[in-house]
């Protein structure tokens, strides 16, 4: 992924946690660098103490292996996680044996965002074309309208904290 302005040598985008979800009992913070193709995950335990050496914290982050390029990331009741896919233009999910699937692959899911588990079980997510956005594209807008949220059904409900 690649900044493109007039005039300049095309450069790496460069971000931190884009992608954040909360496990079902709270008790575990799922995350995954925009620039990064990993989950990580990390003890809200840990987080939660200001006292607590960066080094103590660091050890207790686990790589969870390989999900695909995204920035959405949901987790729903049973524990799996669910994240976006911008390249192939899908939604995946992580099972609680850590085994992925894809959930919807479609033309139309352009840069899938901003994932939502609702109380009737559909999963919300939006298409915000990012790949398309001026800087990418030395100044051209290729984004199209009508941009679109999409719903689908999940096989689970969201992760309900402090119940």
């Amino acid at each position: 992924m690649f900044i493109r302005l007039p005039g300049k040598s095309p450069t790496s985008i460069q971000m931190a946690s884009n992608g954040i979800a909360l496990s079902a009992d709270g008790k575990t913070l799922f995350y995954s660098p925009l620039s990064s193709r990993h989950l990580y995950r990390v003890s809200t335990a840990l987080l939660r103490n200001p006292s607590l050496p960066e080094s103590q914290l660091s050890a207790d982050v686990t790589d969870l292996g390989e999900k695909g390029a995204s920035d959405g990331l949901e987790a729903d009741s049973e524990g799996r996680v669910y994240a976006t896919d911008y390249e192939h233009n899908a939604i995946r999910v992580r099972a609680t044996d850590g085994t992925w699937t894809t959930m919807v692959h479609d033309p139309r899911v352009l840069w899938p965002d901003t994932l939502s588990l609702a109380s009737n079980g559909y999963l919300y997510f939006t298409s915000n074309q990012q790949e398309r956005v001026p800087m990418m594209h030395g100044g051209t807008d290729l984004r199209k309208k009508p941009y679109s949220l999409f719903r689908i059904k999940a096989a689970a409900l969201p992760a309900r904290l402090g119940r």
